[in-house]
């Protein structure tokens, strides 16, 4: 009598699962972390970036490591495809839930610069009133804020940064004048994409968002500037920035994105237009 033979299972050699890919990142994000937070943080991210580098080596090189899945039968042939000769019907851009890029319409970048010109002049008078209140004098706003590129500036006294500086001035205005047009700039770009309301999300919830993450950069890279920064009058200014910024970018009137237009017109080919068809 013959054996009855059992068929083996089916087999799959596959990549051996491994958890060093996870902890190769969360060690990086440690690194990181501890650049705002303490220095203990980054030195248990570079320990764990080593390690976890290491063990993700020794699991691929000089032999990768592998295992055998198993494989499942079918439990019945797929079906054979049969072409279909129906023709596919087309869409209007937005008409029946087609899916279309947002926004469909964007501010122009004119619209940009001229809302960080505005923003920027509104928050220029917030900081020279901040000045004159608290320390009388309209240069001491100026020349802090030329400390982005003087250094020597952020440890001057209080009466040098009262005092007025020509250097001060020039650079105060050309940063002052820089970060305005690009921050306008962003704001053409993003605040189309957001959901209405054009002058809350510019005005309030963004220089908030940003005050916030500059406090913290700040406090890392140059404390002694940090320290003399009046954070409550700095987030007024940015506010102010937002509202004016906000304002002039969504009353301009918008420009509507390529996806709108004939498939000529984006791929910059010249086509004939109907009449010149029926010639």
């Amino acid at each position: 009598m013959t054996p009855t033979r059992v068929a083996e299972p089916q087999t799959i050699e596959m990549p051996a699962p491994t958890a060093w890919p996870m902890a190769l990142a969360l060690g990086i994000t440690l690194v990181f972390a501890g650049l705002v937070t303490n220095a203990i943080v980054s030195v248990v991210g570079v320990i764990l970036t080593l390690v976890a580098a290491v063990g993700w080596w020794r699991d691929v090189l000089p032999e990768p490591k592998r295992e055998l899945v198993l494989v499942e039968p079918a439990a019945e042939p797929a079906r054979a495809i049969v072409p279909s000769a129906a023709s596919v019907g087309r869409l209007e851009l937005g008409e029946g839930g087609h899916r279309m890029r947002i926004p469909v319409e964007v501010q122009p970048i004119s619209a940009g610069v001229r809302g960080g010109i505005v923003g920027g002049a509104a928050m220029a008078v917030v900081a020279l009133a901040y000045g004159v209140v608290f320390h009388h004098s309209l240069w001491y706003p100026v020349n802090l804020l030329s400390a982005v590129a003087m250094p020597g500036m952020a440890q001057a006294s209080l009466t040098e940064l009262r005092a007025f500086s020509m250097s001060a001035l020039i650079i105060g205005i050309v940063a002052h004048g820089l970060i305005s047009v690009l921050a306008g700039l962003l704001y053409a770009v993003i605040l189309p994409m957001l959901p209405g309301r054009h002058v809350f999300w510019g005005g309030l919830v963004a220089p908030l968002l940003w005050t916030g993450g500059l406090w913290a950069v700040l406090g890392v890279i140059n404390p002694i500037l940090n320290a003399r920064v009046d954070w409550t009058w700095f987030v007024i200014s940015q506010i102010a920035f937002g509202l004016a910024a906000g304002y002039v970018v969504s009353r301009a009137q918008p420009v509507a994105t390529m996806q709108t237009w004939p498939l000529a017109a984006r791929a910059g080919v010249k086509a004939p237009g109907p009449r010149e068809i029926d010639r």
